[in-house]
Order: structure tokens, then sequence, then C-alpha cells
């Protein structure tokens, strides 16, 4: 009760509710409470690739009917299970040297900065190949043929992962995917909502709810 009270409120605010992070479960039950238009900052699709963080097919046809965006995650564990997969195996090693990294940290009772993790991360996403541009064009094409032109965007998570598609090494590469679902045939108008008009456009209407 206390988190569809959380949910009213920053409608009421004309705050942005996101459910990237969210259970499947508590995906519902916002879009149950929630009268404004509801965003996934940084999912891709499920359909494609099995991770909770992704969306299925129901969701994003569910998200598009109530207003809202899906913004493409380019993670590659959520846009190549082949990827993901080798991540996954990788995991007993990674966690080894987590540990030793943090030790010092826990011993001294000091919080362990964000780069100790981040760095390590780095060293082992450089042991498996980058999943292919086509992969993450994929995901962009599925989730617009499902949910529709106007509920698709780009939400990258730059800040927050640590290897990236063939392709994209910055955000100077973005043109590619422009070129990319041009030659699939979307129109200027097409990119124009995907590039970040139908963000701009849930920006709007969430503060224009009257509640």
């Amino acid at each position: 009760d206390f988190g569809r009270d959380v949910i009213r409120e920053m409608n009421r605010l004309g705050m942005m509710v996101d459910i990237s992070h969210v259970s499947d479960k508590t995906f519902w039950d916002v879009l149950d409470t929630s009268t404004a238009p509801v965003i996934a900052s940084h999912s891709s699709a499920r359909a494609i690739t099995p991770s909770h963080r992704n969306l299925t097919d129901e969701q994003l046809k569910a998200l598009a009917a109530q207003g809202g965006v899906a913004l493409v995650n380019f993670y590659p564990a959520f846009i190549e299970e082949a990827w993901q997969q080798a991540w996954k195996a990788l995991r007993p090693e990674r966690e080894a040297a987590f540990e030793a990294a943090t030790k010092p940290f826990h011993d001294a009772g000091q919080p362990v900065p964000f780069h100790i993790s981040h760095q390590i991360d780095r060293v082992f996403t450089a042991r498996i190949p980058r999943p292919p541009f086509a992969s993450l064009i994929a995901h962009f094409d599925h989730m617009i043929q499902v949910a529709g032109v106007d509920h698709v965007g780009i939400g990258t998570d730059f800040d927050g992962i640590q290897e990236l598609p063939e392709g994209i090494d910055s955000a100077a590469d973005l043109p590619r995917i422009t070129e990319a679902l041009a030659a699939k045939g979307y129109t200027t108008e097409d990119l124009h909502k995907i590039l970040g008009g139908n963000l701009m456009r849930v920006f709007a209407e969430i503060q224009a709810v009257d509640v």
C-alpha cells in the first residue's frame, strides 16, 4: 500500500516512474497504479535475450498502451544471450577477484569505491568478444515492431556498464544507429521519435497529468 502511495505522489509531483530495475510483479503493480505514462529507462527485449532486466512482449505492449516509452539498453548481457552465458561462466573468477580487491577496504571498515568493481569487471569483459552491432539493432527493431514506433527510444546505460557492442564506443557513434534503422526503412519522422521525441513527449505528458 505504501508503494502505491509513493507512485501516486510521484504522479502528483510530475515525477517519472521508471520500471527498468523492478520485478515483473512490480511492473504490473506500477502500471495498475500510475495515472501517468511510465518509462523503462534502460531495458531491452526479453524475447531476444532472456534476462529479468529485459521486457517481455506483453510488457512492451502494456507499456505502450499506457503511453509510456521503453529505452533500449546497450549492455551486452541484455542484447546477446551468448555474451550473457560467457559472462556467467566467469562469475567464480570474478567473485574471487572482487573479494581480494575489496578485502583491504572491508578490513579497514571503509566503503568499497565503485571504480574497484568497475575495473575488475572491465578486466573480465575484455575476455569476451563484443556482441555484433546487429544484435543491438535487432532489439530496437523488435521492440518497435511490438510496442510501436511511438514507444521506443535510446537508453544506452553508458554510465553503468563496462562493455558495449561492436561499433559503439561512445555517444559519438550513436549516428550509426540512425543509419542502421534508416536502412531498415524507418522514416525521418520515425527516427525523430526514437532518437528523443518519444521521451520528450512522455516528459510533457507526465507533467500535465491532473491528479
